[in-house]
Order: C-alpha cells, then structure tokens, then sequence
C-alpha cells in the first residue's frame, strides 16, 4: 500500500503514541522523516531516536518520546505543507509558533531546520510543520 504523506504518517504516530502514554514508538524510516526528527531531537522535543530494522528487514525509526511531570512535552504537533497544498514561506516571512515557544521545522535548499535557524541563515523553503 502506498502512502500520499509519510511525514504526516509519523507527526501522528507521535501524536497518538504520546496520547497513550507509550515511551517509545516505530515508524518506516525515510531521510525527511529522519531530518525532522534530528530538529525535534535538537529542540528539545523528543529524547532521540534510533535506526532499526524489523521482522521482514524494512528499516524502521525507533523514536524516543519525551515527558515532563507525566505530560508529553510536544502539546501541539501540526503539518502544515500537505501534498495537496504546499506552504512556502521566505526567510522573513517564516511563522513564529507561540512567540518563540514553539518551532516551525523548514525544509529549505541547506537542509532541514528550525525556524530560528532558517531566519539566522537567511534561507526560507517549504513549512513542513510545527510543534509547540
């Protein structure tokens, strides 16, 4: 079966993961999925995550979540570039999430970062997502 968003496939296994309480949760892996997952690591957001393989050798992310006082740290975990509407964005236009408090993960020709990261390189690209 093939899949139209693989990145909105793992925000919402992160989503779902954490409304059940679960400290870890596998995703197929991908190098996007990977790149977004290195800024939430970067951020703050996630604890870590590792490459894995399963059963029938297909390579798998193994994502550590993160909690704080029994509450996920991610209150908010939203894609915002779908494939039927891309959002782009210039390096001063690039949204602020909760005036700072949040990150706007930024695919642009350097690489995938976060918001702050894209303005400080004066690059702007495709708004993947975003995470408060």
């Amino acid at each position: 079966m093939s899949m139209n968003d693989p990145l909105g496939d793992m925000l919402t296994r992160i989503r779902n993961a954490q409304m059940r309480g679960k400290s870890t949760v596998r995703t197929p892996a991908s190098k996007l999925r990977a790149w977004v997952l290195d800024v939430l690591v970067e951020e703050g957001f996630v604890r870590g995550y590792e490459k894995t393989v399963d059963a029938r050798g297909h390579a798998e992310l193994e994502i550590s979540l993160k909690y704080l006082d029994g509450q996920p740290v991610i209150r908010e975990l939203k894609r915002i570039s779908r494939p039927g509407r891309r959002v782009y964005s210039g390096a001063k236009e690039i949204p602020s999430v909760r005036n700072g408090l949040g990150v706007s993960v930024v695919s642009t020709p350097r690489g995938v970062m976060s918001d702050a990261a894209a303005r400080a390189s004066n690059v702007g690209g495709e708004v993947l997502c975003r995470v408060f």
